[in-house]
């Protein structure tokens, strides 16, 4: 008997049932096995393995606002020298007016003040993506962005970033603006720049065959070179070269090859703590904020005094900097020890990331943008230098920030396959005669290759929120009303903030930058009141200065302050606190 009929019947009666009860869009699209971290099926798609440009970074930006528009608003701060919008992302819950938002504390990210440390504009894309993706679904950024108000900032220097990307660079360049400057005061200006003489898109090294030049081709890696050891010169018959620099001609006849490009200032050395002119700090322009942008970006961030905590992503080397940038200036233990307290975090999520100080463990820096944001803002501000060469191998790698020459040479042929250097290219120049043009692209070095962009924006993105959810958060814990007899009640309020980071910096409140925190009351005449570090109020400190509203210096992260008045009248009473930088809170009290 031949069973094949009703089998194939049984078959499609299963098969029909199952289909009746899956939905045309459930059978046609299969769930998806999405990995803990990442947003699943996101409004804006987005892939984080290449770097943006300008347009697409405005379209990303764009995209974000439109399909998150209850978490979300896009503005622009003005034009940049080359006319390109200076975009800002605010990120908070829209559903409240204009005053409860400026009441939250703030938050600034920004990125890319240096153009070619690419990546820095790209981890603060993914902060702007990843946060409005996940509002409403994860339970962190929720809470965070109904405490609290980020203004993200992802590109401060725009028009060198398209000209990194769109035109011949090293991956060195540019890192100033493109304001034109006269850099060898000659009276033109930018007319020396390097030129791409192979045409490959990247402004790469030149080299000529001297017979008493310092390099040879490297013995392990042929295609690079590597410095003679005057301890052991090569043999006889090995062919020596010289390094003349990045590839260029002498554009103005006097002598020099590539003496003037892109009009040379940095835009890290333009803030106004701590500034120097050029002859002490190299990169400094005119005066303090002489350079729009930054001027815009200062004007921002001074009218929004909300803002508590900030972070600055910058490239290379893999490190957590704070300030001072001078090694002669001095900042106040007790905030020192709250950057600690933050850092020490941030190098357990960032692996082969350092810690420094700038001024001590770097190098110094006059005008820089974090020593501003916390010497003249109060705001505990970060600047980390994005991509670690530890992460070449993930083991420590010698030779500066980049990685040895050998760690580079090595991973560029285990794992990209020789893309991360142009060969050697005979050019005939007219100043050296004949010479070869090859060495390392512009896509490499400074920047992460693709496949480790996406962890790289992530884990900096993760030590950023951490210190964002760190900022103060001021709550009035509870209001406590005893009857005293007479007529007269005792009120006591304890005032705390269960954050790391104080309310007020002790720069802040020993130079007055902002002003201090306030306790109100309102229900009942206040006789007199007084504040504690304690609750048993053995050291308190009689407020003879309008006791209705108590004014204090800060509440201490992680710590409590309490105030206790003396009252008349009866009735229900509110207490409120309000702290410029660690927000608003209420609490009802008595009868």
């Amino acid at each position: 008997m031949n069973r094949l009929p009703f089998q194939s019947l049984v078959v499609a009666a299963c098969l029909a049932a199952v289909l009746t009860q899956v939905s045309p869009s459930q059978a046609d699209a299969p769930a998806v096995y999405q990995p803990a971290g990442a947003p699943a099926d996101p409004k804006v798609p987005a892939r984080w393995n290449y770097y943006r440009d300008y347009a697409q970074a405005t379209g990303l930006l764009k995209q974000i606002a439109a399909a998150h528009p209850e978490w979300c608003r896009l503005q622009s701060l003005g034009r940049s020298y080359g006319g390109r919008e200076l975009w800002v992302m605010t990120i908070t819950d829209q559903s409240g007016d204009q005053a409860a938002e400026d009441a939250r504390p703030g938050f600034w990210i920004d990125g890319g003040i240096h153009a070619n440390e690419v990546q820095a504009v790209d981890v603060v894309l993914y902060t702007a993506w990843y946060l409005a993706e996940t509002a409403g679904r994860s339970d962190f950024t929720t809470r965070l962005l109904r405490e609290r108000v980020i203004y993200l900032m992802p590109m401060m220097s725009p028009d060198s970033r398209d000209a990194h990307m769109q035109e011949p660079n090293t991956t060195h360049s540019p890192r100033g603006g493109q304001m034109p400057v006269d850099d060898d005061r000659d009276g033109l200006f930018d007319e020396d720049p390097p030129e791409d003489m192979d045409g490959d898109g990247s402004i790469t090294s030149m080299r000529i065959v001297d017979p008493h030049g310092d390099y040879i081709a490297h013995d392990k890696y042929p295609g690079r070179v590597m410095r003679i050891d005057p301890d052991a010169p090569p043999a006889a018959g090995v062919t020596r070269y010289r390094l003349l620099g990045p590839e260029g001609y002498d554009n103005d006849g006097d002598g020099r090859v590539n003496e003037d490009g892109d009009g040379y200032y940095d835009p890290n050395r333009d803030w106004a703590w701590q500034w120097q002119p050029a002859y002490v700090q190299r990169g400094a322009y005119r005066y303090p904020f002489s350079i729009k942008a930054n001027r815009l970006v200062a004007d921002f961030i001074t009218a929004h005094p909300n803002i508590a905590g900030g972070q600055s992503y910058h490239n290379t080397g893999g490190m957590i900097l704070r300030g001072p940038g001078s090694r002669s200036d001095r900042w106040p233990r007790e905030d020192i020890a709250v950057f600690d307290r933050l850092a020490e975090r941030g190098e357990q999520m960032l692996p082969g990331y350092k810690y420094l100080e700038t001024g001590t463990g770097l190098y110094e820096v006059w005008g820089g943008e974090h020593d501003w944001l916390f010497a003249m803002r109060g705001v505990f501000a970060f600047t980390n230098e994005l991509n670690t060469p530890f992460n070449l191998f993930r083991q420590q790698s010698g030779g500066g920030p980049i990685g040895s020459a050998e760690d580079r040479y090595k991973f560029d042929r285990l794992l990209l396959f020789g893309d991360g250097y142009a060969d050697w290219t005979p050019v005939d120049h007219p100043q050296y005669g004949s010479i070869e043009v090859g060495g390392q692209k512009k896509t490499w070095g400074r920047q992460p290759p693709s496949f480790m962009l996406e962890e790289e924006c992530h884990r900096n993105m993760a030590f950023t929120l951490l210190h964002a959810d760190e900022g103060p958060l001021v709550e009035v814990d509870s209001v406590d009303v005893q009857p005293l007899g007479r007529g007269l009640r005792q009120v006591t309020a304890t005032i705390v903030n269960r954050r790391l980071t104080p309310t007020r910096a002790r720069h802040d409140v020993a130079n007055g930058i902002t002003p201090p925190d306030r306790v109100e009351l309102s229900g009942a005449e206040v006789v007199t009141a007084m504040t504690s570090r304690t609750m048993l109020f053995d050291r308190a400190t009689e407020v003879t200065r309008q006791p209705t509203a108590v004014r204090l210096d800060s509440v201490p992260g992680k710590s409590a302050v309490y105030v206790r008045w003396l009252v008349t009248g009866g009735g229900p009473i509110e207490v409120t606190v309000r702290s410029v930088k660690g927000g608003t809170a209420s609490k009802a009290g008595g009868e």
